[in-house]
């Protein structure tokens, strides 16, 4: 008997270590290393072993934590009442179980309930006084979260003010549409960077991150689903219900998932729970469950909350969906930057609705990390129920003649050497433009929509123009002839006609967006935009240094190096020299600034801003015809002094340089007539 009370005591402490390590891999690092359904299963079994060995239980049990803990680099704010977490349910015996619990305890019959669909991302309490954005917060550990609210105010989907000027606190989740998180995992696997598990963890790091500019590119989006409380003693309407809570939210002018039901029994609610078991499959964001909430306002209150979640709701967790079968190949594709990505080739298998034959394994490290051989045995499912993902080896089924998968190292398109470069997980080929594969899609990336815009240049023109010979680099392309394209198969006079035009017409194209047809690593469309703007011609962009790049505003040291990098490459030079003898514009007009008040003035931005990252505040500087210098001085004519300003305002005073806050310098700005307004990307 010792020797079973000590093994099941032992086996509450592993439990209890396991948990709260992968509480730090999802909350703090936003990178799980298990499935929801793996975790929940470690959290049923604890929660069991608890209930029946009480002696065991201790009140600081991870069972009874929310979240992580807030990275006080961000700032922190403090919540009251707590953020709560929610209890899970996974079968539907489990969920009536809940209902009839809650029907017991109110002595009702048939409560009703609002059904919600479970938004998988970040929750955040946002704060609106009279109307306005005033603060936003990452949920933490319930008692304390993250200042996130220069984050949030780069989120497009959440509103600045509201259509009704109330105060409160409320409650939402901000989460990374699939469609993004899928592009912006393309970019970051192109240029060789770690990728995101799933859009969870892609909003999550989005986020919480230092720099709100990081946020404000990631094209993040949020719900809303809970009035926390109102603030102090403003008036506000009387709220009677969640199903009248969310119908407000909405009439705010604040986004709220659509697909909220109310139900007047459990049979209604299990009908809910059946029809978007498959129904969410076509949704733009990932629902990792439902969350069922007791719709009477005042009864939630009397039922009250546990030391983690309120009595009065549960979530009902959907089962992942993975599906058994066999690698039938790893194949190999080389991309626009070189890099060599493997694709898992399977026997078809359906999975969530759809038949999947392929799927990405990313890199090398995640083939050797879950060692990944063809002939294997695999467990697939759709990663934010959309993108084909291999989870991992059956290997109880791996057959003997079974070998560890080698990356070759040789291009197998062009036969140039493989590399991989030091910090990054990808293996890129060397053979540059002379590779097809790398010609194939920068001509295609050359001519896509954002770029130069080449109305017909799609990857099927290509391939003709590559088959037929007429086009090795991108400069060829404004060499086509009528004769060229009217000798192609399947293409006739008007379709040859259309082409010469669109390609004639995207000589004219700023050089922002020539900067971005080229494809320079790290260079995506804002980059772009940037350098445009700063050196205004391509001559300019070709000539300056790392140092020179850096300085300006958002460039990094990785971005110089690449820009740096291209340039000197021999064959680069030659293309952009043949692009502007052949007519290709090389440069971008200059927006013609009127005198401001700081035309010619050296200005210090110092702290953290409200209204807009720093670093965008020094561009609009910098682009009104100021000087932003990193250090106060003699010659500084003035310092903007945010949050956490630092001793550069110490110096100021010393110095008797004057000094604004963030409001004061922007109307300031304003009653002269030029106020800093609009965008800086280029939009």
């Amino acid at each position: 008997m010792a020797s079973d009370a000590s093994a099941i005591e032992h086996r509450i402490r592993q439990l209890q270590e396991a948990i709260a390590y992968h509480n730090h891999r999802y909350y703090d690092l936003d990178a799980p290393e298990i499935t929801d359904a793996e975790y929940d299963s470690l959290v049923q079994e604890l929660s069991a072993l608890e209930r029946d060995y009480p002696q065991w239980r201790s009140q600081t049990s991870v069972l009874r934590q929310v979240g992580g803990s807030a990275n006080p680099q961000l700032g922190v704010v403090h919540f009251s009442p707590r953020v709560l977490s929610l209890n899970n349910v996974h079968s539907e015996e489990e969920l009536r179980d809940f209902y009839l619990r809650v029907a017991s305890s109110l002595g009702l019959a048939d409560p009703a309930f609002t059904a919600e669909l479970k938004i998988d991302g970040l929750s955040v309490v946002v704060t609106y006084q009279d109307g306005h954005l005033i603060q936003a917060a990452t949920r933490g550990d319930g008692s304390t979260g993250e200042d996130v609210t220069a984050n949030v105010r780069m989120i497009q989907a959440i509103p600045q003010t509201l259509a009704t000027p109330v105060s409160m606190e409320i409650r939402g989740e901000v989460y990374m549409p699939r469609t993004a998180f899928e592009a912006l995992n393309n970019r970051r696997e192109e240029e060789g960077q770690p990728l995101f598990a799933n859009p969870r963890n892609a909003a999550a790091g989005s986020l919480r991150q230092l720099d709100p500019q990081v946020t404000a590119e990631r094209e993040l989006a949020a719900f809303f689903y809970q009035i926390r409380q109102w603030v102090a003693d403003a008036p506000h309407p009387v709220i009677a219900t969640q199903h009248a809570a969310l119908e407000f939210l909405r009439e705010a002018g604040l986004p709220v998932e659509p697909h909220f039901q109310r139900c007047d029994s459990v049979d209604e609610i299990i009908a809910y729970v059946q029809h978007w078991s498959t129904a969410r499959q076509p949704l733009n964001y990932d629902t990792d469950g439902l969350v069922i909430k007791l719709d009477d306002l005042a009864l939630q209150d009397q039922l009250g909350e546990t030391q983690k979640a309120p009595r009065w709701a549960v979530a009902y967790k959907f089962p992942p969906e993975e599906v058994l079968t066999v690698v039938k190949d790893i194949e190999i594709s080389v991309g626009r930057t070189g890099v060599l990505t493997p694709t898992a080739i399977l026997q078809p298998v359906t999975v969530a609705q759809t038949t999947v034959s392929r799927a990405s394994l990313h890199n090398e490290d995640i083939i050797r990390e879950r060692d990944i051989r063809v002939g294997d045995s695999v467990y697939v499912r759709k990663a934010g129920e959309i993108i084909p993902e291999v989870v991992r080896v059956e290997k109880t089924l791996r057959p003997k003649d079974a070998v560890p998968f080698v990356f070759p190292q040789v291009c197998p398109v062009c036969g140039s050497e493989v590399v991989r470069l030091p910090g990054e997980s990808a293996y890129r080929c060397t053979g540059g433009m002379a590779c097809p594969a790398q010609l194939r899609e920068s001509l295609i990336h050359f001519g896509s929509r954002d770029a130069m815009d080449i109305e017909g240049l799609g990857d099927k023109t290509v391939d003709l123009l590559l088959s037929a010979g007429l086009v090795r680099r991108v400069d060829d392309l404004y060499r086509l002839s009528r004769a060229d394209l009217t000798a192609l198969p399947r293409f006739g006079e008007m379709s040859a006609t259309n082409l010469l035009r669109s390609i004639e017409d995207s000589k004219s194209q700023p050089l922002h967006r020539l900067i971005f047809a080229l494809g320079m690593r790290f260079v995506g469309q804002r980059v772009a935009t940037l350098l445009a703007s700063h050196f205004h011609t391509m001559d300019k962009l070709a000539s300056a240094s790392a140092e020179e790049l850096i300085a300006v505003p958002e460039i990094g040291e990785t971005i110089a190096n690449s820009v740096v990098h291209f340039f000197a490459q021999p064959l680069n030079r030659e293309v952009i020299a043949n692009l502007r003898q052949l007519g290709v514009n090389m440069t971008e007009q200059q927006a013609v600034m009127k005198e401001t008040p700081v035309t010619g003035k050296t200005i210090v931005v110092t702290g953290t801003f409200g209204q807009m990252p720093r670093k965008q505040l020094e561009a609009w500087i910098t682009q009104a015809g100021g000087k932003v210098a990193s250090s106060v001085s003699r010659r500084t004519a003035l310092v903007i002094a945010g949050d956490k300003p630092g001793s550069k305002v110490a110096k100021a005073l010393e110095l008797s340089v004057p000094i604004m806050s963030e409001q004061e310098f922007l109307e300031w700005m304003a009653k002269s007539g030029s106020p800093l307004t609009g965008s800086d990307d280029g939009r």
